[in-house]
Parts: C-alpha cells; structure tokens; sequence
C-alpha cells in the first residue's frame, strides 16, 4: 500500500527545493509579486524549516533535484495524486511546468512507486486532488484541472472503487487546497461560501466539520495546510486564528515560519507530495 487515505499517518514525502522559484504571474497570489525578486537564501532557509519539520515527526523526506527549466517543482503536489495502489501522473495547463512530468515520472520509478494511469487529454494538477477518505476522493475544478481530467480520473480510479466527486470552483482560487483541506479525519478548514452547495451537503451528510476561513484568507495560505495523521498538522505562524481554532479541536499544530515561498502561490500542502501513508 502508498497511501491509503489524505489523513492517516503520513510516513514519506517527496519534495523538491525552491531553488530557481520565481514569482512568475501564472496565478492571483503571484502576480502581486510579479515585479519583484524573491530571496534565493530565505527561500531555501524556509524549506530546509519544513523539511526539519517533517524528519523531527518522523517522516521521511524524498527529493527530486531542482533544475531551473522546471522553476515551480517545489510545489511537488501539483504533479498527480498518489492512492492505494500508485500514483496518477497528471497533465499541467501551463508548459512552464511540462519538464515536471518527465523528471516526476522519472523519480517516481526511482522511488518504486507505479504509475497506475496518466490524464492525457484533460487537466489535471495535484493542488485539486483531495483524498477525503479510504474510498472517497473530491477533484477541484477551478483554473488547472477540467471536466475532461475530471473525467479520465474517473475512468483510472472507479474501477478500483474509488468515488470521485468533482468540485467546482472560482478560477481565482487556483486549486481545490487553497479554499479547502481536510487537516483530520472528521475536520477540514474552508473558505465555506466558494464551496458549491451539493459538496458542502456531502461534507455535512459524512460528518466532517468546517473550521470557517473568510475569503481573504485564501490568498494568504489560511487553508493550505498539510495533514500529517496523529492529530497534527502543519500550519503557517501566520495563521494565528486558524492554529487557535485547530489547536481548541485538539489538533497539534506544527507552525512553519515561511512567507517568500508564498509569493509563488502555494505553501505546505503546494509543497508536499505524499508517497506513504496509512
């Protein structure tokens, strides 16, 4: 077994350095940035504090070298979504960040982790791949993955008795993680009024409670938080309210002190692409 569910004990990582990232205007949080130069040294200092943050909870840390023809392989979720039974290799939108296919794929064999599908024809990025339980898996559709991703996810894990629940979102919210993440097995923290109505009647119906974030909070990281099983959770010490609210949920809460990766786009969850858990 890789990974069994998105919040049972995480036990291996794959991640990748922020050593070429820029802030590239391909998304609403990095545009703001646009004209300005992020700092190479706070930037590793950062991911060596996340990294140090994954070893000191006992979880092993895998890296795919960075190359500064893929400057965005920091954010290592985006590249697929990992199951069960292997991973699913997914197709970026933008080709600033096709390399990442073939570097991704490559380590994954390296790693021994089989490839049970690829989305060839649609979108499809890993920022939207939320694994709610042992059996039940919610795709975002706001900017990166389509109807078309949607649907080849469909036909690569229904089959293996997956359900797959697609969730439409703004195009400003980039990625399903940036409005919404399940932190434990019964409590997510969401930007509750971006979620359609049919999914927060399904998240009520299976008993996950919401920590609310406003709207803002979106573009600063308040929701993209990763899960580590065990009750804990990383978090950005930015998030003052939310670790408060996490923390009175009985939550342990891992806050990382990181702000320039942010100006790309994506913050812990971006950053981390699971490869066992369970």
């Amino acid at each position: 077994m890789f990974v069994k569910d998105g919040t049972s004990k995480l036990k291996k990582v794959l991640v990748s350095k922020p050593q070429f990232l820029k802030p590239a205007p391909i998304n609403e949080i990095a545009k703001l940035w646009k004209d300005t130069t992020m700092d190479v040294d706070i930037m590793l200092r950062e991911h060596q504090e996340f990294v140090d943050a994954y070893h000191k909870a006992g979880i092993e840390v895998e890296f795919l070298e960075p190359d500064d023809k893929r400057p965005n392989s920091v954010f290592a979720r985006d590249f697929g979504g990992c199951v069960k039974e292997g991973y699913i290799m997914g197709r970026f939108k933008l080709d600033m960040r096709y390399k990442e296919h073939v570097d991704y794929k490559q380590r994954m064999e390296e790693l021994g982790v089989p490839m049970i599908g690829e989305v060839k024809e649609g979108l499809f990025e890993g920022g939207d791949f939320m694994f709610m339980n042992e059996h039940w898996i919610a795709v975002g559709m706001a900017d990166r993955t389509n109807e078309q991703g949607l649907n080849e996810l469909k036909a690569i894990l229904e089959p293996l008795g997956y359900e797959v629940t697609g969730v439409p979102l703004k195009r400003e919210y980039l990625h399903l993680d940036m409005c919404f993440n399940l932190v434990d097995e019964h409590l997510a923290v969401a930007y509750r009024n971006g979620l359609p109505e049919q999914f927060r009647k399904l998240l009520t119906k299976r008993g996950i409670e919401i920590i609310d974030v406003p709207e803002e909070a979106i573009s600063l990281h308040g929701c993209n938080l990763q899960a580590l099983g065990g009750h804990r959770v990383l978090s950005l010490k930015r998030n003052e309210k939310v670790n408060e609210q996490l923390a009175a949920k009985g939550m342990d809460v891992i806050e990382l002190n990181i702000t320039e990766i942010l100006k790309a786009g994506g913050g812990p969850h971006c950053m981390t692409f699971p490869l066992l858990r369970g």
